[in-house]
């Protein structure tokens, strides 16, 4: 006689996880990118690990690893879509004008700076020392930004004093977001005139009239 099902023992492991999302390949690792934005913005490179992404997504390592094939190129690719986020935020409308493109630059980057705190603070400090792939993920954006203040200053051919001048400066907007991400010691908007008004000092005074 066959024993009722209700008096079967359940098997192990069945109920003790819930069940895999499947997902196509575009929006599993769009997931993978988010958590390892949120992680790596809260701990060190080295306090997380494959098993702690795996759980949290839902997936097994070599799902994970099927994506990125190691620890390190994922921390590289979620230090690329920090910066892809962090310029894509910061892309300012054909249609306005070279000082108000770069205004409205400056307003999404303090935007992102607010909102993703702690993600900013992982893309510019690093995690893994001075990785040449991390190195040159945030170099190409501070390039592009610099690209984008020449265009609001109407610099088309800029000198190499001119180009050292702004990477200074930008320099100056990283080391003041770090600041006042930990301290909150002034408004949105006094930090915002700090930049305009620091950016306006750096400039030659003939390109600043311009």
């Amino acid at each position: 006689m066959a024993e009722p099902d209700s008096l079967k023992a359940p098997r192990r492991g069945r109920s003790s996880r819930p069940p895999r999302q499947r997902m196509d390949t575009d929006a599993r690792r769009e997931q993978l990118l988010d958590l390892g934005l949120g992680m790596f913005a809260a701990r060190t490179y080295d306090a997380v690990s494959i098993d702690d992404v795996a759980v949290a997504a839902g997936i097994s390592k070599g799902l994970l690893y099927h994506y990125f094939p190691t620890k390190r190129d994922f921390y590289v690719a979620v230090v690329c879509e920090a910066a892809r986020r962090l310029l894509e935020v910061t892309s300012p409308p054909l249609e306005l004008l070279p000082l108000e493109r770069l205004v409205h630059g400056l307003q999404g980057y303090l935007t992102f700076v607010d909102a993703h705190a702690l993600t900013y603070a992982a893309l510019l400090r690093g995690g893994i020392g001075t990785d040449e792939d991390v190195i040159r993920v945030v170099e190409g954006a501070r390039e592009k930004i610099i690209e984008r203040l020449l265009e609001g200053i109407g610099q088309e051919s800029p000198t190499a004093l001119l180009r050292l001048l702004l990477r200074g400066w930008i320099g100056f907007v990283e080391a003041t977001s770090l600041h006042w991400i930990e301290h909150r010691d002034l408004a949105r908007d006094e930090l915002l005139q700090l930049w305009v008004q620091q950016l306006v000092r750096t400039l030659p005074r003939e390109t600043a009239k311009s």
